[in-house]
């Protein structure tokens, strides 16, 4: 339906925020929902399967080895992953422009892509383990959209230089990036599950308060 096998979860009514869960390689559309239930309690979840299986995983787009993304691969599938959303907004009736992007590795790739090739799409992301998914050319125009980048300093499929790497070109798109720094691997950890709940609670305090 819409395009994805996927799971929609209604948020509390007149909470607004919708969590777009995007899992890593492996995963389907019920890997994310526990970590989208903690990091908004109240948010409505919208969780899609990746369409492409690599030795039967799944993922959002094809790369050609560990960390060579297909790019022309890549740019459709974003594109498609951003007409899902509009979709799934018109059928679910919830606000298009109140869309975070939740992603864990090929997932937040896939986030970071959809930041870079569809600005204005989404609201917020959060990304877990990131790589640069791409440098388009121009670059975009982000106007100020709030990123939070959770990485680890002995994550062995990416190193620290290429976290930094993504955190400036989205800065130099305009992009308010905050980058949260663990000790761990390539793994979702609980502090930074903490650190990025926290930081979705301040995005919707009222300015001021």
């Amino acid at each position: 339906m819409l395009g994805f096998t996927h799971r929609f979860v209604p948020g509390d009514a007149g909470a607004g925020r919708v969590l777009l869960l995007l899992h890593g390689t492996g995963g389907d559309e019920n890997d994310l929902l526990p970590l989208g239930q903690a990091l908004d309690p109240q948010a409505a979840l919208l969780s899609p399967r990746g369409k492409v299986l690599e030795r039967g995983m799944p993922r959002f787009f094809r790369r050609l080895a560990e960390g060579v993304f297909d790019l022309e691969d890549l740019e459709a599938r974003a594109h498609e992953l951003a007409d899902f959303v509009t979709a799934a907004a018109a059928h679910y009736r919830f606000d298009p422009d109140r869309v975070c992007a939740v992603g864990f590795s090929n997932g937040a790739n896939i986030a970071g892509a959809l930041l870079l090739l569809e600005p204005g799409r989404l609201a917020e992301a959060i990304l877990f383990s990131p790589m640069v998914p791409l440098v388009p050319e121009p670059t975009p125009d982000l106007g100020r959209t709030p990123v939070f980048i959770g990485a680890g300093r002995s994550d062995p499929i990416v190193p620290a230089a290429e976290t930094e790497r993504l955190a400036e070109l989205l800065r130099r798109c305009g992009a308010v990036v905050t980058l949260h720094w663990t000790d761990a691997g390539h793994a979702v950890e609980a502090g930074e599950v903490a650190a990025a709940r926290s930081w979705l609670e301040r995005l919707a305090r009222p300015k001021g308060a």
